[in-house]
């Protein structure tokens, strides 16, 4: 078996983030994972397939989010890339500080970075790589 198991991906139209419960669920039978595991999964693959496609795309359903998981020896890492302009991540302000309490936004870089047991970006802020230990 290789390092990539799955590789997928969908245009830039929110009505498709549908498609990752499945792709999620999926991933969890196969690797047998706790509903804990595989909830923070759904919640943090979710959010990175909604930024990648409203923010990266800019909803330009003419651009694709690419979808890959890659199995690591005691963990997952599921890849969520963009064809947007990318983002610096550190420039995104913390949602929990007092000043952006109120303040729409960052939230779901926020979430996954909680969720995740690792979070990078890559290729100038155009994927995000979400490590999962399984």
């Amino acid at each position: 078996m290789s390092n990539l198991d799955t590789q997928f991906s969908l245009p830039s139209d929110p009505n498709q983030v549908e498609k990752v419960q499945p792709f999620v669920d999926e991933v969890a039978q196969r690797y047998c994972l706790s509903s804990d595991t595989q909830g923070n999964i759904l919640v943090s693959v979710t959010e990175a397939v909604t930024n990648a496609m409203l923010h990266g795309n800019r909803g330009d359903c003419n651009k694709k989010v690419s979808i890959s998981l890659l199995r690591h020896a005691g963990a997952l890492e599921v890849r969520v890339s963009d064809q947007g302009a990318g983002f610096d991540p550190a420039a995104v302000p913390d949602p929990t500080s007092p000043e952006c309490i109120e303040v729409c936004g960052g939230r779901g870089l926020f979430l996954m970075r909680e969720l995740s047991d690792e979070c990078r970006f890559m290729q100038n802020g155009r994927t995000v790589a979400l490590r999962f230990n399984i």
